[in-house]
Parts: C-alpha cells; sequence; structure tokens
C-alpha cells in the first residue's frame, strides 16, 4: 500500500477538529469513517455567492443573497419575548435592515457601526421595507482568500445529532477544507491520459477539489461530469472483466441437438403459437448454448409474456443432450406455480419432474436425491433447497433462476459447482428493468427481451377510485362475480399502524364479508401470518374456483396464475410503489376475458403518489412504468440493487446520466477488447485500481 493509500485510509478521527467523539456520529449517521469517505462525501446542492447584490436590486422572490455594506447604526428593542437586535445596514444604494431574536448579546459585540461587513441572507418586507433576519455575517478583508465566500458555496447533508456537535453543513465545510488542504496532493490519478482525452475530462485532484469548492458553475459541471464518469466506468469494467474472465475460464455444455423432446413439445404440447418476441428468444439462447462457453443470461418479460415457456423449452433441449435442468425460485409457492404449469405443459410421458422445497418430507426427499443422481430424473423444480449440499445431480446442464434479485451471486455460484462443467444460467425477472439500471446490475450478463404479449391477451383497464366511490366498486364486483369471474383485493398492511391510517385487513375482510355475505359468496383470506399450510390450501380454493373473492396482502405479488380472475383491486394504491403496482396488475389479464384493475386511494395524494396512479391508468407498458419508477425513486430503492452492493452511486444518477453510462460502457468494451487482461503500460492505472478494489467473490476462485 503506497502512501496516498494510507493517508486515505486513515480513521475520521484523526482529522484535526473532529475527534473520536464526532467520529463516532460521522460513522453513525452518514457512514464516514475515513479520509476517503468524507473526501466523497459530496455537496447536494450549492449556493451562489459569486456575485453580490445592490440593496436598490432586492426583491421578495430573490433566494438568499449577498450585499457588501457598512453597520451605521445600531439598537435593542422590546423586551422578554420580543427583545432583538437591529442594525442599519447601508450600500451606495440604500438601507436595510438586520435583525437578530437570538445570540443578542454576542452579536451585539461584533456588530460596531462603521464596520464593513458580507451580509448573507434572504431578504423579506416588513412593514414596507427589506429586512434580512439572521444574515450571516463576514467581516470583509479586500484581498483575503476566502474559501467558501464569493463563490458556489457547498450544502452538506446532515442530520440532527451531527447538528448538535458543530457538524452542521458549515461544521462539514470547513471538515472538508481541513481535509482537502491535508490530502489533495496525495490523490493519484485512476484513469489513463488517452481516456482523459478521449472524453475530455479533467484530472481527479481537480475534480475532487472543486466538487467541494468550485471556482464558479462551469469548473463545477466539469468535476461532476468526470467523478459520474468514474463511478459508472469502475462499474462497468469490473462487470465485463468478470464476463471475460467467466468466458475464458467456463467451458459450457454443447446443446448441439434438437432431440425428441424438444421437437415433440414444440409440435403436438404448445397449447398456443409463439409470439416473435419468444422465437427471437429462444434463438439468442440456442446460439449461446452452442458457443461451447457457459451461457449468463437474463430474461426480461413482463407479466404474462410467457417466460415459463421460453425457460421449459431450453430445459427439453438441455434434456435432449443429454443433460438435467433445474428451475429455482424465491418461495415455496412460485416453486409449486412453475412445477403445476410444466406439469400441465408437458402433460404425462414426456420428461420426469418434481419438485423440491423446505416442506417436501424426508421420505420423498430420499427417493428424489436417488432419482437425482442416477439421472432418472429430469427437471427439478424448486427453492433454495436445490441449493443444499445433498442435492446432487448426475449431469446438470441448465440452471433457470426466477427473480434473480432475491439471489445473490454467491448462491448461483454454488449452483455452478454441482456440476464439473458449470451448466448454463438463465435467469428471469417479471420486474421490468430500465435499459441504463439493467446495463449496471447485470452488466455481466447478456439480455433478452420478451416484449410483446401473446395473441388473444387484450389489455388490462386501469381506472383509478376514490374511498369516497365505493360504492361503485361493489357494484361493478357484484357484475363481473355475476359473469362467473374471480376478483383479487390487495391490502399493503396486515394489522393496524398508527402512524398509517390505513384500512387494514381485518377491517376490510369484515366489510367484504358483510357486502358479499355467505353462503352466496365464498372468501378466500391470505396474509403474511399464516402458516404455509393454510396458506396454500387457501389458494387452492381459489385456484380451483371454489370462492370468487380473494383478499391478500402483497403475498400474492409474485405467483398464482388464476386465467378466471379478471379483476385486482388495490387497496391505498397510493403506499405502493410502481413496480409493485404493476407486479400486482399482472395478476389478472391471464385469461382471454377482459380484465381491470381498480387503484383504490384517498384524496390527499403527493404528486409522487398521483404521478404513479396517473401512469398506471395511462400504460400497461412495464418499461415505460420501469423507466418513471426510476426517475421518482432512484435507482438504490428499486427492488434488489441495495443489497446487490453494485450500486454505490454517489454522484451519477442512471435516468439522467444515459448517454454518460452509454460512454462509459462503449470505452470499457473498447480497452478490454484491445488490452483484455490490462497488460499494457497506458492501461497499468486500471489494472492497479482492479487490484486495489476488488473485494467479496472473486469470479475466477469459482470452480
Amino acid at each position: 500500500m503506497d502512501l496516498a493509500e494510507q493517508i486515505l485510509k486513515t480513521p475520521v478521527e484523526y482529522l484535526k477538529g473532529i475527534g473520536s467523539q464526532r467520529a463516532e456520529i460521522l460513522k453513525k449517521d452518514l457512514g464516514i469513517f475515513t479520509y476517503d469517505d468524507l473526501l466523497h462525501h459530496y455537496p447536494f446542492r450549492y449556493i451562489d455567492r459569486t456575485r453580490f447584490y445592490k440593496i436598490r436590486e432586492l426583491n421578495p422572490d430573490l433566494p438568499s443573497v449577498q450585499i457588501l455594506g457598512r453597520i451605521i447604526s445600531k439598537e435593542i428593542l422590546g423586551d422578554k419575548h420580543t427583545k432583538r437586535l437591529v442594525a442599519r445596514f447601508k450600500d451606495d444604494t440604500g438601507s436595510i435592515e438586520l435583525v437578530w431574536f437570538q445570540s443578542i448579546r454576542w452579536m451585539d459585540k461584533i456588530i460596531q457601526p462603521g464596520s464593513v461587513f458580507i451580509a448573507f441572507g434572504k431578504p423579506v418586507i416588513f412593514n414596507g421595507h427589506f429586512s434580512i433576519s439572521h444574515p450571516e455575517l463576514e467581516p470583509y478583508q479586500a484581498n483575503a482568500e476566502n474559501r467558501g465566500n464569493l463563490t458556489l458555496q457547498p450544502v452538506y447533508s446532515s442530520t440532527e445529532k451531527l447538528k448538535q456537535f458543530n457538524l452542521d453543513s458549515k461544521g462539514l465545510q470547513r471538515a472538508e477544507a481541513a481535509l482537502i488542504d491535508q490530502v489533495i496532493r496525495q490523490i493519484k490519478e485512476t484513469l489513463p491520459d488517452y481516456i482523459l482525452e478521449r472524453h475530455k475530462l479533467i484530472g481527479l485532484q481537480k475534480a475532487l477539489y472543486n466538487i467541494h469548492f468550485p471556482e464558479n458553475a462551469e469548473i463545477l459541471k466539469a468535476a461532476e461530469t468526470r467523478l459520474k464518469f468514474d463511478e459508472l466506468f469502475f462499474i462497468q469494467l469490473k462487470l465485463l472483466r468478470t464476463k471475460l474472465v467467466r468466458t475464458q475460464k467456463f467451458k459450457g455444455a454443447l446443446f448441439n441437438t434438437v432431440g425428441n423432446n424438444f421437437n415433440t413439445f414444440y409440435s403436438e404440447k404448445l397449447p398456443f403459437e409463439l409470439t416473435a418476441a419468444q422465437k427471437r428468444v429462444i434463438k439468442e439462447i440456442r446460439q449461446d448454448t452452442q458457443r461451447g462457453v457457459q451461457m449468463n443470461r437474463l430474461l426480461q418479460g413482463d407479466v404474462g409474456s410467457g417466460k415459463t415457456v421460453v425457460a421449459l423449452m431450453i430445459m427439453l433441449l438441455a434434456i435432449d443432450n443429454g443433460y438435467q435442468a433445474c428451475i429455482m425460485a424465491p418461495t415455496e409457492i412460485l416453486a409449486q406455480q412453475h412445477y403445476l404449469s410444466i406439469k400441465s405443459l408437458l402433460g404425462d410421458g414426456i420428461v420426469s419432474v418434481e419438485i423440491l422445497t423446505g416442506s417436501t418430507l424426508k421420505k420423498a426427499r430420499t427417493g428424489l436425491h436417488q432419482r437425482l443422481e442416477s439421472g432418472e430424473l429430469d427437471i427439478l423444480v424448486g427453492t433454495h433447497a436445490l441449493i443444499e449440499d445433498a442435492v446432487k445431480f448426475k449431469n446438470l446442464g441448465l440452471v433457470v433462476i426466477d427473480e434473480q434479485h432475491r439471489f445473490g451471486v454467491e448462491q448461483r455460484a454454488k449452483l455452478w459447482r454441482k456440476n464439473v462443467i458449470p451448466p448454463h444460467v438463465l435467469v428471469m425477472t417479471a420486474t421490468p428493468i430500465p435499459r441504463t439500471l439493467a446495463m449496471t446490475l447485470y452488466g455481466d450478463l447478456d439480455i433478452s427481451v420478451i416484449n410483446e404479449l401473446p395473441a388473444g391477451r387484450k389489455p388490462i383497464k386501469t381506472v383509478h377510485l376514490y374511498h369516497s366511490q365505493r360504492l361503485r366498486m361493489f357494484g361493478f364486483m357484484r357484475e363481473e362475480i355475476a359473469k362467473g369471474r374471480q376478483i383479487y383485493i390487495v391490502y399493503p398492511l396486515i394489522k393496524e399502524s398508527e402512524k398509517l391510517d390505513l384500512l387494514y385487513l381485518e377491517a376490510g375482510i369484515q366489510a367484504i364479508i358483510d357486502e358479499f355475505p355467505m353462503p352466496e359468496y365464498q372468501h378466500s383470506i391470505v396474509h403474511g401470518k399464516l402458516a404455509a399450510k393454510e396458506k396454500a390450501s387457501e389458494m387452492q380454493r381459489f385456484v380451483k374456483g371454489e370462492t370468487q373473492i380473494m383478499v391478500a396482502t402483497t403475498v400474492i405479488e409474485v405467483g398464482v396464475n388464476v386465467p378466471n380472475a379478471s379483476v385486482m383491486i388495490i387497496e391505498n394504491a397510493e403506499r405502493f410503489g410502481l413496480s409493485q403496482l404493476h407486479q400486482l396488475r399482472g395478476r389478472v389479464g391471464r385469461g382471454a376475458e377482459q380484465s381491470f384493475c381498480i387503484l383504490m386511494s384517498g384524496n390527499k395524494l403527493s404528486s409522487d403518489a398521483r404521478t404513479r396512479l396517473d401512469t398506471m391508468v395511462r400504460t400497461n407498458d412495464g418499461f415505460e412504468i420501469a423507466e418513471i419508477d426510476l426517475q421518482l425513486r432512484g435507482p438504490g430503492n428499486i427492488e434488489g440493487t441495495q443489497q446487490s452492493g453494485v450500486l454505490d452511486l454517489k454522484l451519477a444518477d442512471l435516468s439522467m446520466d444515459q448517454k454518460l453510462l452509454a460512454d462509459a460502457r462503449q470505452t470499457v468494451i473498447q480497452v478490454l477488447e484491445d488490452d483484455p487482461e490490462l497488460k499494457s503500460d497506458s492501461n497499468l492505472l486500471l489494472k492497479q485500481y482492479f487490484e486495489q478494489k476488488s473485494g467479496g467473490i472473486s469470479w475466477d476462485k469459482i470452480s
């Protein structure tokens, strides 16, 4: 470790003015442990102090302004609660009042008539005259180099706790200034010269200095661009180098034969015509499995787009080539669903399929293990239970993983180890991911998209109703049930929360039972507190059509396929995120009938909640919804991105910086094409960066 790295790894308590107490709170509240962490705690906005206003130019619409003037008089007025210090402040165009209600004695000492100050604050009109309450005052020094003044002033995020220890925005600014003075010359460049020149980027030292203390708006823009590029470039470098190492290291099973199982299924069993998108994806996957390299592909497709059929056909292809296949789902309900849908698609006699979950009995489990090891069993569907060491395959050739964000890299790697030649991996998700996010999260995977729905599917009609229109909703439910259809009602909570005045589940159930009394109407009730057995039996009753109304918490978000269910009612829809609403809506519309989604909400809606509900009413396109979701929530909150640890973005914004991301990725592709091992002198910095930063699971160690 060289000197520069050592300095940046110094614990933050050693910085002048911090000490152990403040360091403790910095760690707790902001996750700042070292000099390096503090250096990358960037301002979230800047106050323009690059210009002085004349008093004549003031108007009440202006934000905080700075004025250069002289104190001409002062007096203390009022007593007790109304006590205040009022100073008259004058420049060559007029005068205003500066007022203090606190720290009066202290300020009285500082502001002496005749002294010249820079006053900074928000001008307001009081009794027909301009005044500024509690302005920041700095003595005017004609020639002093004064950082933070006459500049764009940084504003840092802080917390109540930090403010108690004088680490408000100002205090953090002082700490950043002290740190930069100490370390800035030690900062080493991370990007080679040719990349800096190609993208017209400024040096790292200059960028880090100016992100904290920009001299003007132009240099601030250049600093932001450079630091954003760094973030996006190194994420892409890590992902694409991983992919390269993997394709070099891991040979893949060859699926050269299109055999009997695949052909029989395609020509005799397939109940509908494949869409053009499904055919395209099958072709992409087939090409992958003929290259002699391990496939790692992400299959994106909206709810109901027919991903399972594609996965099944690839599994049959694996079996035709002498391999076994498995499909892993995040929950038992979903595993059960996959098992039943594969069984019903295949019918009898074509291949052997079994299911393995946490609740599989020991006796059944032993027999299953034996059949798997002997190669009698072709397809195994299951949950995490598939990863257990006891589960041994004779010749595993394909792993299908459903809803990737629930499974970490290490779990995937465990499945790879179950065969001498690592199996091909197909990752499926029904959460449409915006292109930029997919490039960042899954940049090491090839991506296929199913972007059309099967023929005969009618788009779901979505309406937004307020609680006051509940009777209209009940009337509509009766009409649909009279036609022989089934209805989902989804609630966001299970029991009353003091903070959220939600119509919680129990009350909702009561209202439904009162409105739709038994025996005429039957209800299924499913929530997280039920035992797995009860949950499954309630679901089953609904699937079989024994109940017309399913009342549930979001347990059904991923899972049950009921073609006869034509209405999805989402209570307190404003409490759900966009992608969640879209997932829930996708539970209906599985059959040929027209389906509906009713979004119920209170009257008071935040602007984000209104945008979410309006988007749902306007479009059924999952990818458009995902883009809007990304803009509203930011990438850090989209399900699963946080725990993947990939998205440690401090400045870059995936919805705003799409062009920069594409440039960074293109540059990485070019670098690795020219120099895959990063051996050349010009790429020495990149190689060093890798060696310093590469933590976590190492791909070349997975064997």
